[in-house]
């Protein structure tokens, strides 16, 4: 696939935020309430314990939007930072979150932050949107691929080199009726990049 160009344009008018290809980010920057920094970092490590990652990654793949998520406690225990890089449209993003245990997340996460209404609440837009930082630049590395196309390849790559290990497959390579077949440009190229 080839990259678009005009890399890093806003990834909706409407919204803060900049884009590359398919994918967008999305960067938070809120102040804890005094005294709640450690409730935070407790909310933060149970979120990443094995029970709730696995209810988490359950969750991600019913979304099937989110490339990578980060949070961040900075500046003595006094802000937060979250961030993220997703597909698709910014308000169908947050949308899509809230409808899940990601959702129930964000609001234990954020409920640590001054002034959050609730993932549920109307207004949690306008909160999100009022305390979004457009990133100045921002590049990725596979701009024209989705997350459900990254999975995609994954599993069609295992499936793949599944077959290259069989004994079937090795005869097949063996067998001089295939010699035009191997001969290709695009059959070595297939076999070189399973190599590589």
């Amino acid at each position: 696939m080839t990259a678009k160009t005009g890399a890093t344009q806003p990834a909706h008018p409407e919204r803060p935020g900049r884009s590359d290809g398919v994918c967008g980010e999305f960067t938070v920057f809120t102040k804890i309430k005094p005294g709640h920094a450690d409730a935070l970092r407790k909310d933060l490590a149970a979120m990443a314990d094995a029970a709730a990652d696995t209810a988490n990654r359950g969750a991600l793949r019913e979304i099937g939007t989110l490339h990578d998520a980060r949070h961040v406690i900075f500046d003595n225990g006094t802000q937060h930072m979250f961030a993220s890089v997703f597909d698709g449209s910014w308000d169908t993003y947050i949308d899509d979150f809230g409808k899940t245990v990601i959702g129930a997340n964000f609001d234990r996460v954020f409920s640590h932050a001054e002034g959050f209404p609730g993932i549920s609440d109307p207004g949690v837009k306008d909160w999100f949107v009022a305390h979004q930082a457009p990133a100045g630049s921002f590049v990725s590395s596979y701009p024209d691929l989705t997350v459900q196309q990254i999975w995609k390849d994954q599993r069609v790559n295992e499936a793949f080199q599944e077959v290259l290990d069989t004994p079937e497959f090795r005869a097949a390579l063996d067998n001089p009726a295939n010699a035009e077949l191997l001969a290709t440009p695009a059959f070595q190229k297939l076999l070189d990049e399973a190599a590589g």
